[in-house]
């Protein structure tokens, strides 16, 4: 025997309820059989759709025989952009709007940190600043041992493709943060002189000539042409200011590259001057063989010394000879190891 299984609707437009008679021969009911309750100008899709309080989709599908003997079902007019169902973004169903947040956005990087890893960090391994450590020509910080290491085996990223060797680097000396002296590992660093951490707040210059570095409030305060700290003398040219703002990384740039071109035409007018020696010598070469050609040598070879043609007035020719060469002619006698008891004259 069948139950027989009655659903009420709630109309849309009024408060009345609509019952509906279930046919228990029929084995699903669709929700596309409600349309007959709405007007002709709306879509079932323009509700929220409730059976029994648990909301249902326009494409749901019911078994009649699961449902009780009496259902509720209701249907509530979608507000757009009002119910947070996804109706604000134009969205058939909640679910794209659900995916909408799912999508993982890439995580904020804080600043303080960004900055804090620039100035305490090397440039090129990441890892914490410890003595030796050195400083590029467009201020740049680095662990000496990684960049060398860099440069040996070739693996030196294209962003620090002026740096070809050790003449590109600038040692340079950390001051230890006050409490920890002595200590070139802890990361924390200070200006000798003005005391002012080193972790970004504040502007620092590197001296080339000594490698001190020192915040730009001590130099500024304190103005000297010699290191506060050694007493080297400094120039404005051998101040190297660190991570600096793109402006001043572009006055180093400009700096780099003049100082580097000096070094091109000294190179050049040095070896254009061992040319010049060259030819020099060429020349005079030229003149003695010319001066001989006149003298009578037309071989060009020089001629051979020979003592006879200098004899001194009142020498005899043979006696000065002598002190020069063997006067004796040469003989078919060799001597042998029994010759050795001969009379002296003999050998």
């Amino acid at each position: 025997m069948h139950i027989q299984r009655q659903i009420f609707v709630t109309s849309p437009y009024s408060q009345q309820t609509v019952a509906l008679q279930l046919d228990p021969t029929q084995s699903i009911l669709t929700l596309s059989r409600l349309t007959s309750l709405l007007e002709s100008s709306s879509h079932l899709s323009d509700f929220s759709i409730g059976l029994n309080g648990k909301p249902l989709y326009a494409s749901t599908r019911i078994q009649v025989s699961n449902l009780p003997s009496v259902s509720l079902l209701t249907l509530h007019p979608r507000l757009l952009g009002g119910g947070g169902d996804g109706g604000a973004t134009g969205a058939e169903s909640r679910d794209c709007y659900l995916n909408m947040y799912a999508e993982k956005k890439p995580d904020k990087v804080d600043p303080n940190e960004q900055r804090l890893s620039k100035w305490l960090n090397c440039a090129l391994s990441n890892e914490p600043l410890a003595e030796p450590c050195v400083v590029d020509l467009l201020g740049n910080l680095f662990n000496k041992e990684a960049l060398v290491n860099a440069l040996l085996l070739k693996k030196l990223p294209k962003q620090f493709y002026y740096i070809k060797g050790l003449k590109d680097m600038v040692n340079i000396k950390l001051t230890p943060l006050a409490g920890s002296e002595g200590d070139t590992t802890s990361g924390q660093f200070q200006c000798p002189v003005s005391g002012l951490e080193f972790n970004g707040k504040y502007k620092f210059f590197v001296l080339r000539g000594c490698g001190h570095v020192m915040s730009a409030k001590a130099l500024k305060e304190v103005k000297s042409c010699s290191c506060l700290v050694c007493h080297a003398d400094v120039k404005d040219s051998d101040k190297i200011v660190v991570n600096g703002t793109e402006e001043e990384v572009g006055l180093l740039r400009e700096r780099m590259e003049e100082e580097r071109a000096k070094v091109r035409e000294k190179k050049g007018a040095s070896k254009k001057s061992k040319n010049g020696v060259a030819a020099v010598v060429v020349d005079a070469g030229a003149k003695v063989a010319k001066r001989q050609m006149d003298d009578g040598n037309v071989s060009g070879t020089v001629k051979k010394f020979k003592a006879g043609d200098k004899v001194p007035v009142n020498a005899t020719k043979e006696v000065y000879a002598s002190l020069f060469t063997s006067s004796k002619k040469k003989s078919d006698f060799r001597e042998t190891y029994s010759c050795r008891s001969l009379p002296l004259g003999r050998n």
